[in-house]
């Protein structure tokens, strides 16, 4: 390839380094790699090759991405993973939801590409929203998109921060967006939204996705479900006192990875939390602020994947 490669050849040299570090370090078969990557066996032979003739494989991984992989694997390892994605450090960008947003991409565009109609999963939030903005332009009329979060507050002031509606722009797909606040006034008005017929077709399509993307936050004053207009003053505090470190589809945890009992977790109003915790269930998420949150999460086995930055992996890696 040239010394310069388009933006097109470097998408495909880093696919065929992730490929490579799977099979020569990773020991995994090819078979293996197809699917942990959303690729054809042919595909995954082919990109195998490329790494071998472009020289990236010596006697170590000649690729600014094997950092990376080498976390993903050892995040993989120690807390049974099903997906792990690593972003390689930008040493000129000191917010990591960029690279993030693209590793990510990549991983929501491998589904997209399949040809057999999917049903993918999202909940909302900043690193999500940049993730499908990195999507490439699409024309994927068979797949189905459903929210597992509302994307409003409980006075109806809508998120900046909603996904599936600007991805199902991107892509063509259908399009299936939560008809709820994320948190309800009371109990039972969260009862009455999930009698509404849209949000049992949301549920019953959400309990059948392929993949479930999520954003993972902090709890404290001033984290996103708080300045978001999500929770008030007195919620926030709340949380807080009752140990909360962290949220994902407006539901709140503490560090073992607990969902909290009472309180604002009884008005949750989007997708259960027992219909989230399944084997492909993924965050987005990574920062220093975010740290103690995925680890809980990680514990707790709220999710069974993770697309994050080398900071965020290093920390987890450390902690754990």
């Amino acid at each position: 390839m040239d010394i310069n490669p388009t933006l097109a050849e470097q998408k495909k040299l880093d696919l065929a380094a992730r490929a490579a570090w799977l099979y020569y370090i990773g020991g995994r078969t090819q078979d293996e790699i197809a699917g942990r990557l959303g690729i054809s066996r042919q595909a995954a032979q082919r990109l195998v090759a490329l790494a071998v003739s472009e020289k990236l494989i010596k006697f170590r991984l000649d690729h600014r991405l094997a950092r990376g992989l080498e976390l993903a694997q050892a995040l993989r390892d120690r807390f049974e993973l099903g997906l792990c994605e690593v972003a390689p450090a930008d040493p000129q960008q000191s917010d990591p939801a960029a690279g993030i947003a693209g590793a990510a991409a990549g991983v929501i565009e491998g589904y997209l590409n399949q040809r057999e109609p999917l049903v993918l999963a999202f909940s909302t939030g900043r690193t999500l929203l940049a993730t499908v903005l990195e999507v490439t332009t699409t024309d994927s009329p068979q797949h189905c998109l459903v929210s597992v979060v509302g994307a409003m507050a409980r006075d109806g002031r809508a998120s900046n921060y909603e996904v599936v509606m600007r991805l199902s722009a991107r892509t063509g797909a259908q399009c299936f967006p939560m008809p709820t606040p994320v948190v309800a006034s009371t109990v039972e008005e969260r009862q009455l939204l999930h009698t509404q017929r849209s949000f049992v077709t949301v549920r019953e399509l959400a309990r059948r996705a392929t993949a479930t993307f999520v954003g993972l936050s902090q709890v404290g004053w001033k984290a996103p479900i708080h300045r978001d207009g999500m929770v008030d003053d007195g919620e926030i505090r709340t949380l807080i006192d009752a140990g909360a470190v962290g949220e994902i589809a407006g539901w709140t945890f503490d560090a073992a990875g607990a969902p909290l009992k009472g309180g604002v977790n009884d008005r949750v109003a989007g997708i259960p939390l027992d219909d989230l915790r399944r084997p492909n269930t993924i965050a987005v998420a990574g920062g220093p602020e975010k740290v103690s949150a995925i680890l809980a999460a990680l514990r707790g086995r709220l999710i069974s994947g993770i697309i994050t930055d080398e900071a965020t992996a290093l920390a987890l890696l450390k902690l754990a």
